[in-house]
């Protein structure tokens, strides 16, 4: 008998959640295929299996905590305990065709495919409507009670009501479920930052006029040329990095008694992914031009929809941009990614009148903010290492030389 173990899960961090199985008990297996997948608070990890054989066990079920070197699950060598389920078996309805699609290529997430496992739902007949069209946990629901299958609007719908009951579709008031190691540490970190440093955020606007007018013009031949699609972030890396060079207290780390400077910049890119916000990080974005920046960010997105990100794109960061306009935001206050000492926080472009020359235009205008640590970064540089972001992106021209 092979037992099937939690592997080591990187540095400092010593427990996982399991996300989902992807063998049942008494499949057959091969070398190397992943059995289960393991979320901790930066990525997903998979556990393959050393031989093949039989999975006779799971021993740990979706949704539980593990600690490294913790016991999964049990692969008969042999082959022979291919019966030994038979002893344990697992749910009915787990052994039903509409659990074996759970397990297919319908985008779903593991909470919804523990549902759709126990209640014998077909995740292939089920409409999802998270993000992306992900089945989640309450699509599943709505299909176990019965309720019409819930339909994506094609445009976001009016806001409804409120009502008593926070969830109408499924009959229950309330719903418990139980948070992954990620959010749970995500939750930890932003208290963190909160309780341990002196946060302070100050703003600026950013006339957008001049960069969309270059990205506009190269766009095409950017794509064409070099396979890549320029957006607005790769400038913000760009300017933000230049800024960095002009105050690097505010690409700082404190240490204890010391105050520790960065002659780098590995730029963190706050990323939504289905798993939730993950921060990968450009490495040493200062050395290089917004092309190469521009396919680094693509394949940490890439990375983070599929799951894929590395260990080593998570850590060692030094300062962080983060985007709330793609979802519409027009102004809010980043928390910092401790223990960096500052982010910069991008909104919605949109056209306001501002006055220019003596009189009012219309411009696609962007509000930035700039949360950073007071202890460390006085004001005035908080406020001119914005200004000097400000002024970079107004004249994406001055970008191409070095400060």
């Amino acid at each position: 008998m092979i037992a099937i173990k939690v592997p080591p899960l990187g540095e400092s961090i010593v427990e996982a959640t399991v996300s989902r199985w992807l063998k049942q008990e008494g499949e057959a297996v091969n070398p190397g295929e992943t059995l289960v997948e393991l979320e901790t608070d930066k990525i997903t990890v998979e556990v393959p299996a050393l031989k093949g054989g039989t999975l006779v066990k799971r021993v740990a079920q979706e949704g539980d905590v593990v600690g490294v070197d913790a016991l999964l699950g049990e692969v008969d060598e042999s082959g022979a305990g291919a019966a030994a389920p038979a002893a344990a078996p697992a749910p009915a309805m787990a052994s039903a065709p509409a659990a074996a699609a759970a397990t297919g290529d319908v985008k779903a997430s593991p909470a919804a495919r523990k549902v759709a496992a126990e209640s014998g739902v077909d995740l292939a007949a089920v409409t999802g409507t998270g993000r992306g069209g992900v089945v989640s946990k309450p699509d599943v629901l709505a299909a176990a009670s019965g309720a019409p299958a819930p339909v994506a609007p094609a445009a976001p719908a009016p806001a409804p009501k409120a009502v008593a009951a926070p969830i109408v579709r499924t009959g229950e008031r309330e719903v418990r479920e139980k948070m992954t190691t990620r959010r749970k540490r995500s939750a930890e970190n932003l208290l963190l930052a909160q309780h341990s440093t002196a946060h302070l955020t100050t703003f600026n606007e950013i006339d957008m006029t001049a960069v969309s007018a270059l990205r506009e013009r190269l766009k095409e031949k950017v794509e064409k040329e070099h396979g890549v699609r320029l957006s607005f972030m790769p400038f913000f890396v760009k300017a933000a990095t230049q800024a960095l060079k002009a105050y690097p207290v505010v690409n700082a780390q404190i240490d204890g008694e010391h105050i520790v400077y960065k002659n780098y910049v590995n730029m963190g890119i706050a990323v939504a992914s289905d798993a939730g916000l993950v921060v990968p990080n450009v490495k040493d974005a200062d050395r290089k031009g917004i092309l190469d920046i521009s396919r680094d960010i693509a394949g940490l997105a890439k990375k983070a929809r599929d799951g894929k990100l590395a260990m080593d794109d998570l850590t060692g960061g030094s300062f962080t941009i983060t985007n709330g306009g793609v979802f519409g935001s027009l102004i809010s206050t980043p928390i910092i990614n401790y223990p960096q000492v500052g982010i910069l926080g991008l909104h919605k472009t949109q056209d306001r009148p501002v006055a220019i020359d003596g009189k009012v235009e219309i411009r696609p205008m962007m509000y930035v903010a700039l949360s950073y640590d007071h202890r460390i970064i006085d004001g005035q540089q908080a406020v001119l290492f914005l200004v000097r972001v400000k002024e970079l992106m107004e004249d994406p021209a001055a970008m191409l030389i070095d400060d």
